[in-house]
């Protein structure tokens, strides 16, 4: 085999309380074609499409390429020479992510090229590895809503099953956030009090993804383990929930790292709520894409020729 076309989703990872360890595959995508390149006079060739494509790096710094010989490495094989194809479709450093795409995707790139000696499991634990933490990779890799519990060689992934009524919708901001900055305000300890709030609503957000209860996600989607320390960072966060929720939000989150929001809702309530959210941060004067999205039910998808 000398070419394969690998389509990632977009993740949001934390939903509220589940920090680290609950994410959604979303309907946004990031494409990559891998082809085998032997008589090339480099090792690798990137070319880049989308509205960010001038922000890829095209050398061996690549998060895709680096992700993609890892495996080669971890199999004690001498990567091939390799030109890929990316097209963009999942913004950079919005908290909706785009590096779990490039990890998920140069991984199973990687795997198919190599004859696929490594199982979905294997894969898996090499993104969590990579990444460092599962939220987002493991939804990238195997689509839905998944929560992943344990540590490094020990997880247990859980489908959380997200009910059709739930519609997210995301507004997502033209200024970053990157996951280190976010991760820098978070604190070193909690109260025993804030640890017992998260962990109630951690267990009421599950029920009310699975079961579509409105009034339920309504106070599920709280937190005071994150979002209070990294809302400082979003300009104009409280006056777009205030609106999000006006409109008929259910509640409305960070989507992983930020600055993307997430807001849930019902079927009727999608267009108010986008046009709340938009409106929102046009009046603070910051130019937002809000969409609303459907839960992507199969992860990494893989095209041969």
């Amino acid at each position: 085999m000398s070419s394969v076309t690998v389509t990632v989703p977009a993740t949001t990872a934390n939903i509220g309380p589940g920090f680290d360890c609950i994410g959604a595959a979303f309907s946004l995508y990031n494409q990559f074609q891998f082809t085998k390149n032997p008589e090339a006079d480099t090792d690798l060739t990137i070319t880049v499409t989308g509205t960010e494509a001038h922000r890829i790096k095209g050398d061996g710094s690549n998060l895709l390429y680096q992700a993609f010989t890892h495996l080669y490495h971890h199999l004690d094989k001498t990567p091939p020479k390799i030109a890929i194809d990316i097209k963009l479709g999942v913004p950079l450093a919005r908290g909706l992510g785009s590096s779990a795409t490039a990890i998920v995707g140069g991984l199973v790139a990687a795997n198919t090229l190599a004859g696929q000696p490594l199982s979905t499991v294997e894969i898996m634990e090499l993104a969590i590895d990579i990444e460092g933490h599962p939220d987002n990779v493991v939804p990238a890799l195997l689509g839905n809503c998944q929560l992943s519990v344990g540590e490094a060689k020990d997880w247990e992934i859980c489908p959380i099953p997200w009910h059709p009524d739930i519609i997210p919708v995301v507004a997502i901001p033209n200024f970053e956030l990157s996951t280190e900055e976010a991760r820098s305000v978070l604190p070193k300890t909690l109260p025993c009090g804030d640890a017992i709030y998260n962990i109630a609503r951690m267990g009421l957000l599950i029920r009310a993804l699975e079961s579509g209860n409105g009034q339920w996600l309504r106070k599920a989607m709280a937190d005071k383990l994150h979002q209070p320390y990294r809302q400082g960072l979003i300009d104009g966060y409280e006056f777009v929930q205030e609106c999000a929720l006006n409109a008929g939000a259910y509640g409305m989150v960070i989507s992983g790292a930020g600055p993307t929001l997430l807001a849930l809702t019902s079927h009727e309530q999608i267009q108010g709520v986008e046009n709340a959210m938009k409106n929102a941060w046009a009046q603070l004067e910051i130019t937002a894409d809000v969409r609303s999205l459907a839960i992507d039910t199969q992860g990494v998808k893989v095209e041969m020729p």
